[in-house]
């Protein structure tokens, strides 16, 4: 695409929005606001990272489109309320990325990711002298899984982490025994906390073998509705439902959903 066309169409783009939020544009959208927004912007990034996990770079381009689109509409909102434009969006986040990559725009010499990651956060801190932690600025409602593994990433930046991944794998053994204990105690509070811990410290395994959780349970899942549809369907095929198989047999036919995927990867 040339350059010429890139701009005419995001100009396009930025009108329809302007034209949507007019006088005379859609009632759905005049009505919008930062807020009411916030779901559909959580919803379509999840959408995108569906469309990226099955690599369909058709769906990836629709999705992208989709996420550009709240982006759009939070800056219009902005601009009426003259708080600022997509301009100053762009303006800012041009100058941040240039500032926090000085081995690509300034002098410094930098070849390793280690190096690079230590030196972007030593200059978020120099932007941000107020914040008094180095887990502040977490968004509060990531997923569970996600958030911990952004606070215990940074919190390896300063030190603050096991050495090897042997002693992640003595701890999650630790965390097992003391999860049985406050069952066998058939404590619920202890229960509670003490199954949080598990998860807690199977995210920190999960970091040293360079594995994202949050990416890796999304997987098991989508592997699960598949067998389990497998089994839906046999089902179906021979008329019958759930209460009236054995669990042995629906094991079997588990396995068989596993066997077929095995088969079909060789």
């Amino acid at each position: 695409m040339s350059d010429k066309r890139k701009i005419e169409t995001f100009l396009d783009i930025v009108g329809v929005m302007q034209r949507l939020r007019s006088e005379d544009g859609c009632p759905w959208d005049k009505k919008q606001s930062h807020k009411s927004l916030v779901p559909y912007l959580i919803e379509e990034a999840y959408e995108l990272v569906e469309a990226i996990e099955e690599e369909d770079p058709k769906k990836v381009r629709e999705e992208l489109g989709d996420v550009f689109l709240q982006v759009l509409f939070h800056c219009q909102i902005a601009e009426e309320k003259e708080e600022y434009d997509i301009a100053d969006v762009f303006e800012t986040l041009s100058t941040k990325l240039k500032y926090r990559h000085p081995h690509v725009f300034g002098d410094l010499h930098v070849t390793e990711v280690k190096t690079v990651h230590a030196n972007w956060e030593k200059l978020k801190k120099k932007e941000k002298p107020e914040k008094k932690s180095i887990l502040e600025g977490i968004p509060k409602h990531l997923p569970a899984l996600l958030k911990a593994h952004r606070i215990q990433s940074r919190a390896s930046k300063v030190g603050f982490d096991w050495e090897e991944k042997k002693e992640v794998l003595e701890k999650i053994r630790e965390e097992i025994e003391e999860l049985k204990q406050a069952t066998h105690d058939h404590d619920k509070d202890k229960i509670e906390e003490e199954f949080g811990d598990l998860l807690f410290t199977l995210v920190n395994y999960a970091r040293f073998l360079e594995v994202h959780p949050e990416q890796a349970l999304q997987k098991t899942i989508v592997k699960f509705l598949r067998r389990f549809r497998h089994i839906e369907n046999e089902l179906y095929d021979k008329n019958v439902s759930f209460s009236e198989m054995s669990l042995e047999e629906l094991d079997s036919s588990w396995n068989e959903a596993k066997r077929n995927e095995k088969e079909q990867q060789d």
